[in-house]
């Protein structure tokens, strides 16, 4: 007897029902939308939605719909140029308090919204947007921890009273600096400096040497330490850019790590490619620093260089040098929180601290009051020149000081940076909440692609997944008569619970995805192939049709699970060495893998039971 347990009919029911629930808000596509969120991050208030809708309306703007999601406004529009114009109308309007961000939203309605059901995210080249590939300067990485300890050697030396002469990086046995020196009076005695620097750094190669100008102690990075550094270096700047990308607002970025040294950002909508690169490969961080009022600036501009422990900046505000000490206070690295704020003085950024930058604050700000203090903003990057016909690329490190104030009081993790812009406060707010990266980025890859390529791309794809299941199902029909119309309604079912899984676990769909849903599709009617080719089988052999069914599925599982689990092996690895279109792939393809061992081996079953099975007797199978 053909018999199939009740709790497996309940099984595939409730699967197929879940599915098709995730599935649904897939069905309705998308419209051209605007996100408009308070940059206090506090959530939008309806007050607000009528007040951005008045002024779109009194721009002739139409706004097909609007609501509240998870604290943001959406706005949805009819076409891309409304949309644009909503853009500039909102920013002119509300810019000072609110962001926008152009993105797409589903026209799902309310109810599957309110339930949490959103669409699967669509990949880059479907929905349209910027494509960057950064590389990512990991010698620069090495450089900035040398610098670190290169203020940490002065500062123990100093405080332990040990005069020397100057800390300088040096490359031993390397072609980049690996190394600090630390170059002591002539005739002095290095051990005492490298007692001291060793208790500070004990996890540095100490050597000593003599020069021609005296004693100095020598301290380099391992191998181990500057690989740390590197790996440090780009795990720093994936959070970095993730928050970039988050303070710009943009919606269903994706940034990952691709490669040994390379980072990929796609950002879905975006059309200010200038803007958008110009913020998130920055690197830029902040020094604050006294300056020097023992040594003259006019002397050192004809000298062309600084004293010893101090630098020189010819590009101070306005327009005069400045020398400041080389000690540096704080640093960008230790800042919590940087927002733009009205000062008696004009725009400015308020500025909150770490505990240990605080407490370097307040001690220097009490044993200073009266002094004055500069801020120096960092910034590199690489441009391409022409050098004897050759495109070469040089790196570019530019220090500017953008405020020199007297100490007038004593202060730690709390103050102000005035004497700024309002755009010169509003970007470096931003950059400095974002985070500093810890090495340099450079862009090797740029690719824009327009709204309008990745709807052609969506109907090619749907187009051919189509035309490929509508010729499945002209086969599967003409030559399994019944048994072909079961496997019809099980690849349906099948596409749904893919459908569904993608939309569970937010995973992009791309065109190299939808490729793998069309090759899922074929793989779930190969199973069903096998399947029935055994029941024909079996047919033959003179069994029952009840018989040959329960024999036909039994004899094919161990062909369909060898088969299916040695693609599932090669799609795991896809997903774990591939990056970008292949990787989106192997996800697809490994759900599917699963989705149609599902719906093969128990959707199809639970039918034909259903068709076939319990107190009937069927006399021949329509195979």
């Amino acid at each position: 007897m053909l018999e199939f347990p009740r709790w497996k009919y309940w099984l595939v029911a409730i699967v197929l029902t879940v599915a098709a629930l995730f599935a649904l808000p897939n069905v309705f596509g998308e419209d051209a939308a605007l996100q408009v969120v308070r940059k206090d991050r506090a959530a939008v208030s309806e007050d607000t939605v009528k007040s951005v809708r008045d002024s779109l309306a009194a721009q002739g703007v139409t706004v097909t719909r609007s609501y509240v999601d998870q604290g943001r406004l959406m706005l949805h529009f009819a076409a891309v140029p409304e949309q644009l114009k909503a853009r500039d109308t909102v920013n002119d309007a509300f810019g000072k308090d609110y962001a926008t961000a152009l993105s797409f939203a589903s026209r799902a309605p309310d109810w599957l919204r309110g339930i949490g059901l959103r669409p699967m995210p669509l990949g880059l080249d479907l929905r349209g947007g910027l494509h960057l590939l950064y590389q990512v300067d990991v010698d620069g990485a090495v450089s900035q921890l040398l610098e670190v300890y290169e203020q940490d050697s002065r500062r123990a030396l100093a405080g332990a009273a040990i005069p020397f002469v100057d800390v300088t990086p040096v490359a031993v046995d390397a072609a980049k600096p690996n190394g600090l020196r630390v170059l002591l009076p002539a005739g002095a005695d290095a051990e005492p400096a490298r007692v001291a620097l060793r208790k500070l750094m004990p996890d540095l190669l100490f050597s000593e040497t003599q020069g021609a100008d005296g004693p100095a102690v020598q301290m380099l990075l391992t191998a181990a330490q500057i690989q740390e550094r590197q790996d440090y270096a780009i795990q720093q700047n994936l959070t970095t850019l993730r928050n970039r990308v988050n303070e710009l607002g943009v919606s269903e970025p994706v940034v990952q790590r691709q490669g040994v040294d390379r980072i990929v950002v796609q950002l879905p909508g975006v059309q200010n490619s200038a803007e958008v690169k110009d913020i998130l490969g920055k690197v830029a961080t902040l020094e604050w620093r006294l300056q020097d009022l023992t040594n003259s600036v006019s002397d050192a501009v004809q000298r062309g260089r600084a004293p010893i422990g101090s630098k020189l900046y010819e590009n101070a505000p306005g327009g005069l040098p400045v020398l400041l000490k080389r000690d540096i206070i704080v640093t960008g690295d230790q800042l919590i929180d940087a927002v733009t704020a009205a000062t008696e003085q004009g725009p400015g950024v308020s500025i909150t601290l770490d505990t240990a930058g605080g407490e370097e604050m307040l001690r220097t700000t009490r044993a200073n009051l009266g002094k004055p203090m500069g801020v120096v903003f960092i910034e590199q990057r690489r441009e391409e020149i022409d050098v004897d016909g050759r495109k070469v690329q040089r790196d570019i490190k530019e220090e500017k000081v953008i405020s020199v104030a007297t100490i007038q009081g004593v202060f730690s993790n709390k103050f102000q940076i005035t004497g700024l812009s309002t755009n010169e406060a509003r970007e470096l707010a931003l950059l400095m909440r974002a985070g500093a990266l810890a090495a340099p980025l450079f862009v090797v890859e740029e690719r824009v692609v327009g709204p309008a390529l990745g709807k052609e791309n969506i109907r090619k794809g749907v187009t051919a997944l189509v035309i490929g299941m509508a010729l499945l199902f002209v086969f599967m029909a003409v030559y399994y008569k019944t048994f072909g119309m079961v496997a019809n309604l099980v690849l349906l079912a099948n596409v749904v619970l893919l459908a569904a899984l993608l939309t569970m676990f937010k995973a992009a769909l791309s065109l190299p995805g939808i490729a793998g849903i069309v090759l899922t599709v074929g793989m779930a009617v190969d199973a069903n192939v096998l399947i029935y080719e055994r029941i024909r089988e079996e047919l033959r052999n003179g069994v029952t049709p009840q018989t040959a069914i329960s024999k036909g599925f039994e004899k094919a599982f161990s062909a369909i699970a060898d088969s299916n689990i040695t693609t599932l092996i090669a799609g795991i690895v896809l997903w774990a060495f591939g990056t970008g279109p292949i990787r989106g792939f192997a996800v697809v393809l490994s759900l599917g893998i699963l989705t149609s061992m599902f719906t093969s081996l128990l959707g199809s079953r639970a039918l034909l039971t259903l068709m076939y099975g319990g107190t009937r007797r069927p006399q021949r199978l329509s195979i």
